[in-house]
């Protein structure tokens, strides 16, 4: 008679972490559907439109050729680098040398959890924004570091307050952590803003991380600001873009660190060990995706606007309140007087067939707010927020 395996034992570096929200939400939705419920989802950040369709055909005309099919150097392609400078030039007049101030990425996702396993020590402190992407908070942990959270107050416009972080607490700080336009608040920062950030990490010798995935996502002419437009800038900060939104292309993971160059050599470092490089026909494409014609995301862009435009009519008719986002894929709001934003939410879904994201699985001062994604057509966002608007009408 066999005897039962003795349970694996985990790690104790993700020992305390538990399962990804949006996974056990899968579960649930597919339970939901199952018993014939259509559920509408405003929850993931995944963009629904596909990136232009010369995109598209370079993906095709590349994989087609047999001699695209291994593996690639870490850094990408020249010409893949030389299009991430070209893209903050025209957009933000930043200069980056494409041989030392630009790292490819496999999604933004991967560089900024490897950040904190190539820089951090256990002990080290990591300033983190609360409500933030649990990326930051993960990376950090896993690391062995200390987080230590800087809330996004509505007061302050969802920017933390920089001055009240102690000095003791800043002198053992290895990374800050900023995310604008933000998610999930949808706020937004100025460049003076950013001045203070640049002049706080040089003052305590902090990394500023800068992760800048929605800077290409704006509404009503509103232009977001990159943190390297500030001088000297590359002397203290990296900053996180990606295609994923700005080009409708997150299934592809094409991102790129760039920025401080030692930081960009120690991510490097990490990343040969760990992983390889992308797919060549994704390198080319993504290279056709930020050097052709740029025209078509101000189109985009009016799309979403409209999408938000809607989500924030039904709003005032329900009386939840709210901040008109500038920028980014999410409307942030207050969930009504008295109820939790887990338990709104479960009310929502269980009761309307709409899916939305608890704003406390962002972090404790998350708790209050929803945050809804603006990546579903404009007819199912008007039908999710019909389902709410009967659900909630007074």
């Amino acid at each position: 008679m066999s005897q039962a395996n003795p349970p694996l034992k985990v790690a104790q570096r993700i020992a305390h972490l538990s399962s990804h929200y949006f996974a056990a939400l899968d579960e649930q939705i597919a339970r939901l559907s199952a018993g014939g419920k259509q559920v509408i989802r405003l929850d993931v950040g995944s963009p629904d439109l596909p990136p232009p369709p010369a995109v598209i055909d370079c993906l095709h005309a590349s994989a087609s050729r047999p001699n695209t099919h291994g593996y690639q150097a870490h850094t990408g392609t020249r010409e893949l680098r030389q299009a991430w400078a070209g893209m903050y030039r025209r957009l933000h007049g930043v200069e980056l040398n494409p041989e030392t101030e630009i790292l490819p990425l496999i999604g933004s996702k991967e560089g900024i959890f490897h950040l904190h396993q190539a820089l951090v020590n256990p002990g080290d402190i990591v300033l983190v924004p609360d409500p933030g992407y649990i990326t930051y908070t993960r990376g950090a942990q896993i690391a062995g570091a200390e987080v230590f959270t800087l809330p996004l107050l509505e007061e302050n416009d969802f920017l933390p307050r920089l001055d009240r972080i102690p000095d003791e607490i800043a002198r053992r700080a290895k990374i800050l952590w900023l995310n604008y336009p933000n998610n999930p608040t949808a706020g937004v920062a100025s460049l003076e803003f950013f001045q203070s950030a640049v002049e706080f990490a040089r003052q305590f010798e902090i990394l500023l991380a800068h992760d800048a995935a929605y800077t290409q996502v704006t509404f009503n002419g509103y232009r977001a600001p990159s943190l390297l437009e500030i001088p000297g800038a590359k002397d203290v900060a990296i900053e996180f873009n990606t295609l994923s939104k700005s080009h409708n292309m997150a299934g592809w993971r094409v991102a790129a660190a760039v920025g401080r160059a030692d930081a960009l050599r120690c991510l490097y470092q990490l990343k040969t060990n760990v992983d390889s490089s992308h797919f060549l026909p994704i390198l080319e494409a993504a290279t056709v995706a930020m050097n052709g014609d740029q025209g078509w995301i101000a189109g985009r862009n009016q799309v979403y606007q409209a999408r938000r435009d809607c989500v924030a009519a039904a709003l005032d008719r329900l009386g939840f309140h709210y901040r008109l986002p500038q920028a980014s894929l999410y409307v942030w709001f207050a969930v009504p007087a008295g109820q939790t934003s887990t338990g709104f939410c479960a009310r929502v879904l269980e009761q309307c067939g709409v899916s939305l994201t608890p704003g406390s699985i962002f972090g404790a001062q998350g708790e209050g707010y929803v945050r809804l994604s603006l990546t579903s057509p404009i007819d199912e966002i008007a039908e999710a927020m019909q389902r709410l608007e009967k659900e909630f009408r007074v």
